[in-house]
């Protein structure tokens, strides 16, 4: 009996300490999902005046920054940036991410690129199972086809296509991929790079390929004291905070899960939008939010 009991104590205590770092990544993508929720209504102040390269490069490389500041004054390994070829290629699909998504608004409605971005779980769970081999369960999938659908619905979508359309709605199938391969590449350097200067350093990246874009697209006297504040917390809370945590998240959960969860940026940024600019939601986005509900507490209960 004694022999038994030991063993399923010895059992139990990995089950524990995994259910702990389950918990823990569930709170930072939490968090997360809250930073990243400020972000539409900061685009919207910041594109008054700027274009959509300015934004996306000023953010990357100021988060990129500061969070490589952090890291300094938490003492840092800078050994780690001997991969800067790795995070040169990450900042290259964050980029993408970025460029692509707000490219997408200027061709095809906000509804489209809604929907279209946050298939990104699709394509986060295919590529889960070939680069991570890790599987997911048929009630994991539902659940994943759900809340895709609950998104889209929130969104609004709408099947009216024309060529210009078109064009942003493959923009932003593009920004669905490149979130899911980011996703991936966050989790695969949990083992090698600390956080910090893995997250640092790809924001910096980032922001590096996408300077000569905003260089081109230079909007002078566009640099109000509005637009400037405008990015500058676009970098320090969506992103600097947001997706560090992300990241962090990627450490201790599923890629797919992660990815899933952060679709919430639509709730939370439906809900800023209401206090803050007075966009009342319709009765098919509060549907849409119940449906994406339902299809994370789906794949949640398989993980849990």
């Amino acid at each position: 009996m004694s022999d038994f009991s030991g063993a399923s104590s010895a059992a139990q205590a990995p089950s524990e300490s995994n259910a702990f770092v389950t918990r823990s990544g569930l709170l930072l993508v939490g968090l997360a999902v809250l930073f990243f929720s400020t972000s539409p209504v900061l685009v919207r102040w910041a594109a008054a005046s700027l274009s959509s390269y300015e934004i996306a490069a000023g953010r990357l490389l100021m988060a990129g920054v500061m969070v490589l500041g952090a890291a300094a004054l938490r003492g840092a390994t800078w050994g780690d940036l001997a991969r800067w070829p790795t995070f040169a290629a990450i900042g290259l699909v964050a980029a993408i991410h970025f460029g692509a998504y707000i490219g997408s608004l200027s061709y095809t409605t906000i509804a489209h690129s809604l929907a279209l971005v946050y298939t990104a779980p699709i394509f986060a769970a295919l590529l889960s199972w070939w680069l991570l081999g890790e599987s997911l369960h048929p009630r994991q999938w539902l659940g994943i086809v759900i809340a895709v659908v609950g998104v889209a619905i929130m969104a609004g979508f709408t099947p009216d296509f024309d060529r210009t359309m078109l064009i942003g709605d493959t923009l932003a199938l593009v920004s669905a991929v490149t979130f899911a391969i980011y996703s991936i590449a966050g989790r695969r350097q949990r083992h090698h790079v600390s956080l910090l200067v893995y997250a640092g350093a790809v924001y910096l990246a980032g922001g590096l390929w996408l300077l000569p874009a905003a260089a081109l697209n230079f909007s002078a006297g566009g640099y109000t004291l509005s637009a400037l504040l405008s990015v500058a917390a676009l970098a320090v809370i969506p992103l600097g905070l947001g997706h560090t945590l992300y990241n962090a998240a990627l450490r201790r959960m599923r890629a797919t899960s992660v990815n899933l969860l952060a679709t919430q940026e639509v709730t939370g940024g439906v809900l800023l939008g209401i206090f803050l600019l007075g966009e009342i939601p319709s009765v098919v986005t509060v549907a849409g939010i119940a449906v994406t509900l339902v299809g994370i507490i789906l794949v949640m209960l398989e993980t849990s």
